[in-house]
C-alpha cells in the first residue's frame, strides 16, 4: 500500500502565516472573492492537500493560493505542477504550444483549461498588422471587457482604452475545450490615419492551460483586395468586471 507524500512546505508557509487550516481557509475564500473568482475553499481541503491525498490544486485555489501566500503556486510543494505551457511562433507561421520539459509534457499534452472555467473579465488584446502604405509594422492595444455564455465569449473595447485613438474593437467568440474561433470588427477613428475605415476578419487561438492567456493568429482583407495575417494575444488583467473594474481600465494600454 502506497502511502501519500504529505505537503510539509504548505504546512510550514501556513504556521509562518500563524493561520490555522480553517484560517487559511477562510483567507482563500476571502481572496477568490476579492479576485472576483470564488472558491468553496474548506478545512477539509486545507488538510488534503497538506495530507497529499489531494497533490495539486485547481487553477482557482492555486490564484487563492497564490494571493494570500505571497509565493508562486510552484514554491508551495505540490507534487505535480500546475501547467505553466506557453503558447509560441512556430518556424512555419503558426503558433504551438511550448511544453517544456519531458516530465510535464505527458501532462499537458492532450490538457485543455479545466472544465466550468470562467473567461469573463478584462483582457488586454495585442496584435500586429503590417502597413503597405507605410512600409512599417505596427502592434495595436486595447483593453477589453470579455463575457461569457455557455460556450460563447463576446468582447468589446472599453472606451478610451485603445492605444490608437478611437478605434473601438469588437470580439464574436466560441471556445471548444483550448481552442477559440471567431470573428474580430475594429473601427478606425475618422480623424486618424485610416480614416474612420472598418475592418473586420477572423480569428483563431489556443488557450493556455492557466486559462489566462490565449495566443494565436487574426486574418483579414487589405484595401488592396489582399488577405492579410498576423499574430494576437489576449491575456488576463482582471477578473472582476464591476464599474469601478470597467473605469480603471476606461484608459490607453501602457
Amino acid at each position: 500500500m502506497t502511502t501519500a507524500a504529505t505537503n510539509d512546505v504548505l504546512r510550514a508557509v501556513r504556521i509562518g502565516l500563524r493561520m490555522s487550516q480553517d484560517d487559511l481557509a477562510k483567507a482563500l475564500r476571502a481572496a477568490g472573492e476579492e479576485l472576483g473568482e470564488p472558491n468553496e475553499a474548506s478545512k477539509r481541503l486545507v488538510q488534503r492537500w497538506e495530507s497529499g491525498i489531494s497533490r495539486a490544486p485547481r487553477p482557482v485555489y492555486a490564484r487563492a493560493l497564490e494571493h494570500v501566500t505571497g509565493r508562486p503556486v510552484e514554491a508551495l510543494g505540490f507534487a505535480l505542477p500546475v501547467p505553466r505551457a506557453r503558447v509560441h511562433p512556430d518556424s512555419s507561421g503558426g503558433h504551438d504550444m511550448d511544453l517544456g520539459p519531458a516530465g510535464i509534457q505527458a501532462a499537458t499534452a492532450t490538457q485543455p483549461p479545466p472544465d466550468g472555467m470562467n473567461y469573463s473579465g478584462i483582457w488586454l488584446s495585442r496584435y500586429e498588422f503590417f502597413s503597405s502604405s507605410r512600409d512599417e509594422t505596427f502592434e495595436a492595444k486595447h483593453y477589453v471587457v470579455l463575457l461569457q455564455h455557455g460556450a460563447r465569449l463576446t468582447g468589446q473595447s472599453l472606451p478610451g482604452a485603445s492605444s490608437n485613438p478611437d478605434s473601438p474593437l469588437t470580439l464574436d467568440l466560441t471556445i471548444d475545450r483550448n481552442v477559440v474561433t471567431g470573428s474580430w470588427t475594429e473601427q478606425t477613428a475618422t480623424d486618424g490615419y485610416y480614416q474612420g475605415a472598418r475592418y473586420h476578419g477572423a480569428i483563431q487561438m489556443l488557450v493556455e492551460p492557466t486559462g489566462r492567456r490565449m495566443v494565436g493568429k487574426w486574418v483579414g482583407f487589405g484595401k488592396d483586395f489582399d488577405v492579410n495575417t498576423g499574430p494576437w494575444e489576449l491575456r488576463l488583467v482582471d477578473t472582476s468586471t464591476s464599474k469601478a473594474t470597467l473605469q480603471k481600465y476606461g484608459r490607453a494600454p501602457d
